[in-house]
């Protein structure tokens, strides 16, 4: 009914009645209350005692009693599809008055899950940004970023096969794919540039590339991809979480590293192929407009004055 601070701690007032008042139900009714005109009556006489059936513990969401409901999305199905069909349900079921709620794992995952899509697109910007601002070129960086959905690929494969949900332990490891993907075409890539500007043909210098750094990046690769394999086949608390980063990461590493050797050199050749043409039809129209340039001095009569010219 109260508190008070004693101690430097907040204690809490509770009134009941004395033992022997209250150590059978039936006692309830010779509890008190005030009438209408004041007047004091005990309960017996304005209520009824009856036994019956209720829950032990009174779940309560936001001060509302509420019924909790646990369950997980079917074999095939991701959670996001679950908590639709559940809403969906829920809104078809539920008398008028009644409302639901998340909790826990399922509200997290409503919170940040229609934000996953834009932090993955936010990530691609960024990538792309830094890969141009490195290279002072609009084209590279596209050869890198191609790598990218094959990662995604991998790890969408690999979930996939497992039976997983797409959840929001699966989404953290693809944000981190951007990167994982993008590092092994930068190797590519980079030595390609090199090769190119020491004047080797563009197709030769991708094919090069991707040949001598095909060791460095097989060993960085393997070395990250069994560094996750003890989040694939964890246990204990929590397991599902590491399954679904792991599961996304190996899956999507693995097919990134093997295909990317392949198709990088291609994509290299074809943006800066493409940047070769538009450079060179630049080139062709700026030397088109520019004036004509005056023949040097002494190499023909019209470089001469008229008065010498007829000398």
């Amino acid at each position: 009914v109260s508190q008070f601070n004693l101690y430097s701690q907040v204690w809490q007032v509770i009134v009941q009645a004395a033992p022997e008042y209250r150590s059978r139900p039936d006692d309830i009714k010779q509890v008190y209350v005030r009438s209408t005109n004041g007047g004091m009556v005990p309960l017996a006489a304005v209520t009824k005692l009856e036994y019956t059936s209720a829950p032990n513990l009174i779940t309560r969401f936001n001060t509302f009693p509420a019924a909790k409901v646990t369950g997980g999305a079917a074999p095939g199905y991701s959670s996001g599809q679950a908590l639709a069909t559940m809403e969906a349900v829920a809104r078809e079921v539920l008398p008028q008055g009644y409302s639901f709620g998340w909790s826990g794992q399922a509200y997290q995952e409503k919170k940040v899950g229609g934000d996953s899509a834009m932090v993955f697109i936010y990530g691609l910007i960024m990538v792309f940004l830094i890969l141009a601002a490195q290279y002072e070129k609009w084209s590279l960086p596209f050869s890198v970023m191609m790598a990218v959905p094959f990662g995604a690929f991998g790890a969408l494969l690999a979930v996939w096969l497992r039976g997983m949900e797409n959840d929001v332990y699966f989404q953290i490891g693809l944000l981190t794919l951007v990167g994982l993907a993008a590092k092994n075409a930068i190797l590519i890539v980079e030595f390609a540039v090199m090769k190119y500007e020491e004047g080797m043909p563009v197709l030769e210098a991708a094919v090069e590339a991707a040949r001598l750094r095909f060791r460095p990046i097989l060993m960085t690769s393997l070395a990250f991809i069994l560094g996750a394999i003890p989040l694939v086949i964890a246990t204990g608390a929590g397991a599902n979480s590491r399954h679904s980063i792991g599961t996304g990461i190996v899956g999507g590493m693995t097919a990134a590293t093997v295909l990317a050797i392949f198709f990088v050199p291609m994509f290299f050749r074809l943006f800066e192929g493409l940047s070769e043409k538009r450079g060179g039809k630049k080139k062709e129209s700026s030397d088109s407009g520019s004036p004509p340039l005056p023949s040097p001095a002494g190499t023909g009569a019209e470089s001469l004055p008229e008065d010498r010219r007829d000398a």
